[in-house]
């Protein structure tokens, strides 16, 4: 039951405010003690009670309801927040990450560490608000701030060139996405407004009641999905991603923009419940265009010299995937594509990260310039192919069980050659990983290369977090499947025909 006022039922504290409020005041704690040695350790310990905060939420809820849970509402600034089982996943999976981050924690002269920090919880405040908002204008909002965050953080981190190109690049990107997403929200308002007298609302729940028909409807599915497709990135609205992958800061582009999938949650959250008639008449295309997705940028992935910018194809192929996933409009489709958002967050991010620390020792990413790292650094290795192998399904990891709940439902939807293609393009990923993996790890050492430094500690435990994690939902992957059951079938049932 929604609430008309800021507490939720029973006068219990507001856990959704305390979760959403928790990294806005540990940024601000964060930046008092930027220039202290404090300040890492802050970081450290408030994302880690973040992560602990969703954990205590998750279980507050009844994952056997499809209704949205722990509601809260404040109706002088549209302040309407609540959580179901797929939004919980995507929460955990951000407090995880930026906890990641904060073990992670490389910076430049040119921005200290208190100051990277601190940004980095406020863009985890920026995800965590996008995940909790039933407003579509809120969600704009917080994507405004994350955004903000990575941007600041990005344009303090370049150092030539050819890195300041490449945040040109990537503010034009989202930029661009961004005003398309709020121009959907203005259109979905509007209709709103011709309905109701003249009063505006972007809430979720009031937009269903009014829902925009023949045109409007079109224009607003068109402007909301690809607004959200430049940032999930879904092809052949990719183009920023490469590039940042290459010459940005590691710990930032691939975790908050792509390891995190709001893109696809914010499908989930509101295209396909506000748009319905317009999803079901596009679906073919949208699925069509992510099926070509799959081979086109597997195979760009193959003609990479740099492990960084094969690793962002790798992105735009699997996140197809995805969207192949949510638009099979099916219970199994959606409940699949969640799960493997979760597990391909968890893989993709792992495997950046280690590029990273594979950067600070040699200096380089590129592939003819990397052998034999497996003697010097087997454990990283190790996770480099571990989270690969997530990636492209393998039994014991989340994407085994996922990636069959999305074939599943492309079968019942699109048939078996469809399907076939599908699965052949998730072939073709885990050629280029392994391809990559032996490249840079198995093959003979050169001569005169750089001579590597062991695995730290910092590695050893944020690598190994991330294989755990991934590990512990794949081979223990019913909670999760219980979790999101009943909001996957409440989203699908709109779609039975």
């Amino acid at each position: 039951m929604l609430t008309e006022i800021f507490w939720t039922q029973q006068g219990s504290l507001p856990l959704l405010l305390l979760v959403q409020l928790l990294p806005l005041f540990g940024a601000a704690l964060v930046l008092a003690l930027r220039q202290r040695s404090t300040a890492a350790l802050a970081a450290k310990c408030l994302a880690l009670a973040e992560l602990l905060l969703l954990v205590y939420v998750v279980g507050r809820i009844d994952p056997t309801s499809p209704a949205l849970q722990l509601a809260e509402r404040f109706a002088p600034l549209a302040w309407h927040v609540a959580v179901d089982g797929i939004s919980l996943v995507f929460l955990l999976l951000a407090a995880l990450l930026t906890l990641l981050m904060t073990l992670y924690g490389m910076s430049r002269s040119r921005i200290s560490p208190g100051l990277l920090f601190s940004v980095l919880l406020l863009a985890e405040g920026g995800l965590v608000g996008m995940l909790l908002t039933l407003n579509l204008a809120w969600f704009a909002a917080f994507s405004a701030l994350e955004l903000w965050a990575v941007v600041f953080l990005l344009r303090h981190w370049a150092a030539s060139r050819v890195e300041t190109q490449a945040l040109a690049r990537f503010v034009q990107y989202q930029a661009f996405g961004w005003a398309l997403f709020a121009a959907g929200c203005v259109v979905l308002g509007w209709g709103h407004a011709e309905a109701h007298a003249g009063r505006w609302s972007f809430d979720l729940f009031d937009l269903q009641q009014t829902l925009p028909v023949g045109k409007f409807q079109t224009a607003a599915f068109y402007l909301l999905f690809y607004g959200l497709a430049v940032r999930t990135p879904l092809f052949p609205l990719h183009g920023w991603l490469p590039n940042m992958a290459q010459h940005g800061l590691i710990a930032v582009a691939p975790a908050l923009m792509v390891g995190v999938k709001v893109g696809i949650y914010g499908m989930l959250r509101f295209v396909l419940p506000l748009t319905p008639t317009a999803v079901a008449y596009w679906q073919p295309y949208v699925v069509g265009f992510a099926m070509a997705g799959i081979f086109f940028t597997a195979a760009l992935a193959f003609q990479q010299s740099d492990l960084r910018r094969l690793l962002a194809f790798a992105v735009v192929s699997h996140t197809s995937l995805l969207v192949i996933g949510v638009f099979s409009l099916h219970e199994s489709g959606i409940q699949g594509a969640v799960l493997l958002a979760a597990n391909f967050g968890l893989a993709v991010t792992g495997m950046w990260f280690i590029v990273g620390f594979v950067f600070r020792r040699t200096g380089t990413t590129e592939l003819h310039e990397l052998s034999g790292l497996f003697e010097r650094i087997p454990f990283l290795a190790i996770a480099f192919l571990g989270c690969g192998l997530a990636i492209v399904g393998m039994p014991g990891t989340p994407g085994f069980d996922a990636a069959h709940l999305v074939l599943e439902a492309a079968i019942d939807n699109f048939g078996a050659l469809p399907t076939v293609a599908a699965a052949l393009g998730n072939v073709a990923a885990a050629g280029f990983l392994l391809w990559a993996f032996q490249r840079a790890f198995l093959s003979q050492r050169q001569t005169g290369a750089v001579e590597v430094e062991h695995t730290q500690l910092m590695e050893y435990v944020v690598c190994g977090i991330a294989l755990l994690a991934l590990l512990v939902i794949g081979f223990f992957a019913e909670p999760w499947l219980h979790l999101t059951e009943a909001a996957s079938q409440a989203i699908a049932t709109r779609f039975v025909r």
